[in-house]
């Protein structure tokens, strides 16, 4: 299996945070944001791994290279206009091969068990769901026996982590789209599955939440 982690946004929510700098190197504790999902990944054994980059994606590609002190091997699918979530993914599929792959997203801190997530994957998709946080009180989707549905109650967060087939793409074409747009069909045709998680997650979108998981940092043992 391989992986993508997700890196081009820009970070408009972090405000002059990123105005010089990517999000995904900005600092949690002493390292990159970005590297803990490095780390987490490695730790599932996984050594291939993708990065889509854009806004500033020169400095990630300096600030990482080609991954070896890290001991795996990064590759970077490079998007001139960021092409959001789908289109992202889309275009690095060459790079991800045909077999299930993992996307995890730069921003997101967490101890949940990626090497799980290795058997999981029975349909086009399988999905991690956390409860709600407050910033997003209404949820994505529901969960029921183990599938994923639009009106399954109640609605819990997709946790920005999740094992793709590639034939979930298979009628895209190049270009900018979300996710959403290929993930709602297949959710509606009953081909995607998923798990809730209720342990350690943190999703880095604003300053406040950078200061947050800082503090969490100073308190809590985290492992690298």
């Amino acid at each position: 299996m391989r992986a993508m982690i997700l890196a081009a946004g820009r970070g408009e929510r972090m405000g002059e945070l990123t105005a010089n700098i990517p999000k995904p190197l900005l600092r949690v504790g002493e390292h990159y944001l970005i590297e803990y999902a490095i780390f987490r990944v490695k730790q599932a054994g996984i050594q291939d791994i993708v990065i889509n980059v854009s806004y500033r994606g020169d400095q990630i590609k300096l600030a990482l290279g080609d991954g070896s002190r890290y001991g795996v091997n990064l590759l970077y699918s490079e998007e001139p206009h960021r092409l959001e979530t789908g289109g992202g993914i889309f275009q690095a599929l060459p790079l991800l091969g045909d077999e299930p792959f993992l996307v995890f997203s730069s921003d997101i801190i967490t101890d949940f068990p990626l090497a799980s997530l290795r058997d999981q994957l029975q349909g086009l998709a399988h999905l991690v769901m956390v409860n709600n946080p407050s910033y997003h009180g209404e949820g994505d989707y529901g969960l029921s026996n183990g599938l994923i549905g639009m009106s399954y109650q109640p609605k819990l967060t997709f946790a920005n982590m999740g094992v793709y087939h590639a034939a979930l793409f298979n009628q895209c074409e190049p270009g900018h789209f979300r996710l959403t747009s290929v993930l709602n069909p297949a959710i509606m045709n009953n081909q995607v599955t998923g798990e809730q998680y209720s342990g350690m997650w943190f999703n880095v979108g604003t300053a406040e939440d950078l200061n947050e998981v800082n503090e969490y940092f100073k308190v809590n043992v985290v492992v690298d």
